[in-house]
């Protein structure tokens, strides 16, 4: 096993790391994005500024899409962390995006179009990589979030050896791509969201060498939750299944709503489906689905703890915190099996079932609304999972654990150089006086 290697006694230790330092360099930022790596880092930013000082480099966009500059440039403070705010050089041009995505995915190509490409996905913030290499000496560490945005790609590359990266990685075509194949080579070290997406990489660019581990991220889960919130508000009585982040087709949420539409029809079920997060896509008008949009936090917990189980339809997932935050209010989750990641999670928590088709999604959805002992059973062995390896007290520990060893390395290092370097100088300085 690759990555970092201590002893059972050292894992349950947490690592003594002085305060450092730290930039946390993201695509976007801020509390109206609820989901994703965006969301990710968000958490992460405020967990390690409990420890160590930390500053957020990120656009100045809003919307993931177009990559427009919405905020304003500059510095702000957002939950107690800095945040410095670089405008996007140009917004996306969809058509040039389509043309060059159906070239790099689908024809022969260059390294060239591959970067074409990546300025053109966006967002592209020049400004922020040019900060980066102006006042790294302010920054004792750089964590880069997303490996497939500009920012990751010119930033690592500017800052290898201070550089660590949170891939948030998906078995899709961004991954084959050549540019990136070198990328995951660069950094000090790769934080990965699980064992699949570490696999995955591994194969992709052959960088077991590279310093990791397999740490995700941990959620903020309310010491007491009231159930009745969500439904008095809503007016949701029925039982229900819920779905939680971005309704969009890229989640798989066209395939659920054909999915769950034709349960319905087939079982005559009274089982709901609640839809909560932003909508990216048009929601078929179905009595039996509520789109509930934004919730407040503890709307959200309600929802869920409310619900009979999660709907997870996604075939593209690094780790998947709604997976992990219905784990720990032990509810059981029902997930696209096509996808490693959440199958591998299901199978390692022993908490959830996963579907390849429709004809499993029916039967595993008659077992789950059928059989309570059953969800029982599941929901509780997720949250067993979710406080041994999700928590935020083993999420930190890992994070302090591994810029430890960077630290020890860079130590190390110095003092390997500095006889060396003092000799330099007094042979110099001895040279000149003998002349």
């Amino acid at each position: 096993m690759a990555g970092i290697r201590v002893n059972s006694h050292e894992q349950n230790q947490k690592a003594e790391v002085p305060s450092l330092r730290l930039g946390l360099v993201i695509q976007r930022y801020g509390e109206e994005v609820n989901g994703g790596a965006e969301y990710h880092c968000r958490l992460v930013a405020e967990h390690l500024a409990r420890r160590h000082h930390v500053e957020v480099l990120t656009s100045c966009a809003r919307d993931y899409i177009t990559w427009r500059n919405e905020h304003r440039p500059g510095f702000s403070v957002l939950n107690g962390v800095p945040v410095h705010r670089f405008r996007v050089k140009r917004a996306r041009d969809p058509d040039r995006f389509g043309r060059l995505s159906q070239k790099v995915f689908l024809g022969r190509h260059s390294k060239e179009d591959e970067l074409r490409w990546l300025e053109e996905q966006g967002p592209c913030a020049p400004d922020l990589v040019r900060y980066l290499k102006r006042r790294s000496d302010r920054y004792d560490y750089f964590v880069f979030f997303s490996y497939r945005y500009y920012h990751s790609y010119f930033g690592i590359q500017a800052l290898p050896e201070k550089s660590l990266l949170v891939p948030t990685a998906e078995k899709d075509a961004v991954i084959d791509l050549g540019i990136f194949r070198t990328l995951f080579r660069q950094p000090r070290a790769i934080v990965y969201n699980s064992f699949e997406e570490r696999e995955m990489i591994w194969q992709v660019s052959g960088n077991r060498k590279v310093k990791g581990d397999i740490v995700g991220v941990g959620s903020e889960v309310p010491s007491s939750i009231d159930k009745d919130l969500f439904s008095k508000k809503h007016g949701t009585q029925d039982r229900y299944a819920i779905y939680l982040g971005r309704v969009d087709q890229n989640k798989g949420c066209r395939l659920l709503f054909n999915y769950y539409r034709r349960y319905i029809e087939e079982t005559q079920s009274s089982l709901r489906l609640v839809l909560v997060g932003g909508k990216q896509m048009l929601i078929p008008e179905d009595p039996k689905i509520y789109y509930a949009g934004f919730l407040s936090e503890d709307e959200k917990w309600s929802a869920l703890a409310g619900a009979e189980l999660l709907i997870m339809p996604s075939e593209l997932e690094s780790l998947s915190m709604v997976t992990l935050e219905a784990w720990a209010v032990g509810k059981p989750v029902l997930v696209n099996g096509r996808c490693d990641v959440l199958a591998g999670q299901c199978l390692r928590a022993n908490a959830g079932l996963y579907f390849r088709d429709y004809y499993e999604f029916h039967e595993l959805l008659v077992l789950l609304e059928k059989d309570s002992a059953l969800r029982e059973r599941l929901g509780q062995n997720g949250k067993r999972f979710f406080q041994k390896h999700y928590s935020w007290e083993v999420v930190d520990r890992k994070y302090d654990r591994l810029l430890a060893s960077l630290q020890r390395e860079d130590r190390e290092r110095a003092n390997r150089e500095a006889p060396a370097h003092r000799r330099g100088l007094f042979s110099r300085l001895f040279g000149s006086v003998r002349a």
